[in-house]
This record gives structure tokens, C-alpha cells and sequence, in this order.
């Protein structure tokens, strides 16, 4: 965006660093890492960033008109006044003076790393061989994920798709379909010679195919996803534009679009492949991710019960209505914590409809006052719980910064289900426990502004992905974030034959 406080903040070209004190990495002033290093644009101190220990947000706030800083790793540029990325500059041009001068300290930086060290006792050889170590288990928990390039405002779209690529049951069943190439030159011949391109004949399903192997090739350190972007542009116009969007509705729209193309795919190329299934059923978005509620209606008046099962691929979950607001204080003067049991058990609480939502009982024949409440009919292998963090006040779309406590292993589903009724008895196939795999998390106050990222976990170890970085982190720094977007997997993980990864194939 356009930033306004640019001319008050911007006044450095140069890094506050004199030539023959240049560190070999830069660290933060504080906390002295070397994570997430950013250079305030107005004094040319180094902090960490907010997703680090935050002491370059804390700078900010502590001064005044220190509200810019730039990235010294990728030189992107952020504004904390506007919580967004900045993409003007000063008419002296301070910001490109700046990126010149970091891009010839990092080369020197890196010329200073590859300097060989002279070996002159047995003191140096141990410290040596203890480097060497350490470098060993940093490529140990080095990603074998690359990252994804912002190509303007697209981090809500990069946080989802490192979510769902970490998934390896969805992730590795898109990455070996047979490639779409040829049904979509099919497609483009059909429609020079009878018409227009429409959204339908636009295949989103190749374009991720193509980007989750990208992603796992492991080659590159950061990837672009223009094409698919290109394609979400086609497809849904209220994505077009580098305005930001929310990250839980371009997440349903994937899924959605992604379901209604295999069906449509199906069967193909031959019936021999492993990812063919019969026509109209089941794919691979509704296997891995599709649930079922049961919705029970009771008229008030009579006590006649109506009973309606829809079908779902993630839950909204509201905060409860005491954890909103910091003036509620526990018995013992603390501040009550919000748990997702609690948003559970709200989902799930029965709760009387109001006026403006009458019930149309069958029974009486007319509009009656009535309760509800919901059950979950059938669990699915990944259940995507959905925070609801943005509520509408007045005119404005504000957002809760409630912390949401959530288990990162063993989350029972047992008491939400209905499992011990006649209707429902073997319909639960699978364990009920299930273990936290990725985490979508936005940052910032506005629906319309901030900035998302995601934390996944791949063979045992948390990965924090930041649009083009990578990083390995602790759990304790994934139990602390205040989640947007959960995705657990299922211990006991059934899908159809037809559906299942065949390796070999």
C-alpha cells in the first residue's frame, strides 16, 4: 500500500553500522538473534520482529515517527501505524538508498563467513568440531519445504497453502495425479472455436498440483505462485486486485473448487489409475476433510423435534461471549482464559433462537419460538476449526485478540459427537483424538489489513512459514500464538481405497 508516513519516518540511507565493526550476521539490539532482523528506517537500529520476540514492534511504540522498518533479509518494507506493507517510497528515494546499501553488506557479510580459519591449536580444532556439529543439526531441522514468494498482499493466500501442502494425506494424493495438461489444452481448443473462456473451464486443481511439487522439490529457497494466483484471479473476481482478503474464506473457496473439479475430472485418464473413484461421490476434499452435523430444531410450543443434517468442511466456532471483553476477572483476580473446549462446547450448547429467527413448525402450522442445537453426526480425518476473530460493529469489521488456548496433541472430539445412539451407532468409524498439524494465524487489528502466516508441523518438527521464509520453531512458540485457523489430523486416518496414495504408481 501507499504508505502516508513515509516523509516523517524515512531519514537514514545508511545502516548505523561503522565498516570496521560489521557483525557477521545481523542481530537484534536486544535480544541479540539473528531472526527476523529488521532496520528502523528513521534512527537505523536493528530489532527482532513481532513474530521473534517483537522488540522492533516494542521500538516503535516506545518512540516516535519509528513506525517504518525495513527486512535486512528480503528488504521488504512495513509500516506499523498502517499495519501493512509499504510499497512507495520518499521522493529522495531513502528506501531504495537503503536496500543498495544492505544488499553490499550482506555480500560482504557472506564474504566474511566463507573466510577460512586458521587452525593453531588443539583449543581451536575442538571449537572447530563443535561448529561443524552444530551446523549438522541446523541442516537436520533445516525445511525440506521451500517458501512462497508475496506477490502483493498474497500472504493470506501463502499461509493456507502451507497448511494444507504439510497435510501429507491431501498433499501427497494432489502432487501424483496424472498431470492435467492435455485435458486443459482439450478444454482451450473447445473454446476458441465456440467460445469464451468461463470459470468452469479454468482448471485450478493443475496449477496447485504444480505448486505443491514446487514446494517439495526443496530446491529453491522461496517459489513464486503467480500462475495459480493467475488462475484465482480468473476464477473468483473478488480476489483480483493486492487488496488483502481473509484467509478462512479463500481457504473455502479452494476446497469448494477443488471438490467440484475432481467430480467433474472423474474418471481419468483410465479406470486402472489410483486416484479414480466413481463419478458424483466422494474426493479426496471431502474424504480427507468432509464431516457431517446434525442440526435439532425444537418447537417450544408443541415439543415437536425436527431433525437436518448438513454436511461440512470446517467449523466456525465463535468466542464465547465472556472471554470478549478484559473487564470479566476470575475469583482468584486473573484474567479468565478462553480454552477451544469452550468454543466447542458453545458451538454445541443448545440455545434458544430469537425473535427474528422463528422456528416454522410443521406441528402447529405456524412461526414458533423454538430452540437448537448441534451435533456432530460424523467426524472428518482433518478437522478445520475456524475461529471467528472479525465480528461486525456498527460499520466497521473489528477483530478480537482473545487468546485461545488450544492442545497441540490428543484434542478429544468424544463428548460433541453423537456416538451412543441407535442412529448413529458405526457411523463414527475412527478414533475420536487427534493431534494439531498446521496453523494459520493472522496478525494485525483489521479484517482488511495485517498479515497472515502459518506454523506446520512435517516429521515431528514445528516449521514457522513466513510468505518467503522458512523457519524451524519450538511448540511453546506454536502454543502461543493466537490462532486463526486450526487443522488437526485424525490419529486413526480412513480414507477409501480408491483415494488412498499408491506408492509406486
Amino acid at each position: 500500500m501507499e504508505c502516508p508516513h513515509l516523509e516523517d519516518n524515512a531519514c537514514i540511507t545508511t545502516p548505523n553500522i561503522k565498516s570496521e565493526n560489521l557483525p557477521s550476521r545481523f542481530l537484534c539490539g536486544v535480544c541479540k538473534t539473528e531472526q527476523s532482523p529488521w532496520i528502523c528506517v528513521k534512527c537505523g537500529r536493528i530489532h527482532c520482529g513481532r513474530y521473534v520476540n517483537g522488540h522492533a514492534k516494542l521500538h516503535h511504540e516506545e518512540s516516535t515517527n519509528h513506525a517504518v522498518c525495513m527486512d535486512c533479509d528480503n528488504l521488504a518494507v512495513f509500516c506499523y501505524k498502517c499495519d501493512e506493507f509499504v510499497i512507495n517510497d520518499t521522493t529522495p528515494g531513502h528506501l531504495e538508498k537503503l536496500r543498495k546499501q544492505l544488499q553490499s553488506i550482506t555480500s560482504a557479510q557472506a564474504c566474511m563467513r566463507q573466510k577460512p580459519r586458521r587452525r593453531c591449536s588443539t583449543d581451536s580444532q575442538e571449537n572447530e568440531r563443535s561448529t561443524k556439529k552444530m551446523k549438522k543439526d541446523v541442516q537436520l531441522r533445516k525445511p525440506r519445504s521451500s517458501g512462497l514468494r508475496n506477490l502483493g498482499n498474497t500472504c493470506f493466500m501463502n499461509a493456507v497453502l502451507q497448511s494444507l501442502s504439510n497435510i501429507q494425506q491431501f498433499c501427497g494424493y494432489i502432487k501424483q495425479l496424472p498431470s492435467l495438461e492435455e485435458k486443459a489444452t482439450k478444454v482451450k481448443k473447445v473454446q476458441t472455436r465456440n467460445s469464451k473462456t468461463t470459470e468452469e473451464d479454468i482448471l485450478l486443481v493443475e496449477e496447485l498440483r504444480k505448486t505443491l511439487c514446487a514446494l517439495w522439490q526443496g530446491s529453491k529457497g522461496a517459489i513464486s505462485p503467480e500462475s495459480l494466483f493467475a488462475v484465482i484471479w480468473k476464477v473468483v473476481p473478488r480476489f483480483r486486485g493486492y487488496q488483502q482478503q481473509d484467509a478462512h474464506e479463500f481457504m473455502r473457496y479452494l476446497l469448494d473448487r477443488l471438490h467440484t473439479e475432481l467430480l467433474t475430472l472423474l474418471p481419468y485418464p483410465n479406470s486402472d489409475s489410483p486416484f479414480i473413484g466413481p463419478k458424483g461421490k466422494s474426493t479426496i476434499v471431502t474424504a480427507i476433510f468432509g464431516g457431517l452435523l446434525q442440526n435439532e430444531v425444537k418447537c417450544l410450543e408443541c415439543g415437536v423435534e425436527s431433525k437436518k443434517h448438513d454436511p461440512f468442511l470446517d467449523l466456525s466456532l465463535d468466542i464465547p461471549q465472556q472471554f470478549c471483553h478484559r473487564t470479566v476477572k476470575a475469583k482468584d483476580g486473573e484474567q479468565p482464559r478462553c480454552t477451544l473446549s469452550d468454543c466447542l462446547q458453545s458451538f454445541t450448547d443448545l440455545e434458544e433462537l430469537e425473535e427474528s429467527e422463528l422456528y416454522m413448525c410443521s406441528n402447529c402450522k405456524k412461526k414458533q419460538r423454538s430452540t437448537k442445537k448441534f451435533w456432530i453426526r460424523r467426524l472428518p480425518n482433518v478437522l478445520c476449526l475456524h475461529i471467528k476473530r472479525f465480528r461486525w460493529q456498527s460499520f466497521f469489521r473489528v477483530k478480537l485478540e482473545t487468546f485461545v488456548e488450544f492442545p497441540l496433541e490428543g484434542l478429544n472430539m468424544h463428548k460433541y459427537i453423537l456416538d451412543n445412539m441407535h442412529e448413529t451407532r458405526g457411523s463414527c468409524g475412527g478414533s475420536n483424538e487427534y493431534d494439531l498439524a498446521a496453523v494459520v494465524v493472522h496478525h494485525g487489528s483489521g479484517a482488511g489489513s495485517g498479515h497472515y502466516t502459518s506454523y506446520a508441523r512435517h516429521e515431528g518438527q514445528w516449521f514457522h512459514f513466513n510468505d518467503s521464509t522458512v523457519t524451524p520453531c519450538e511448540p511453546e512458540t506454536v502454543a502461543k500464538c493466537k490462532a486463526y485457523i486450526l487443522f488437526y489430523i485424525r490419529r486413526q486416518f480412513k480414507v477409501p481405497d480408491y483415494l488412498s496414495i499408491r506408492n509406486g504408481k
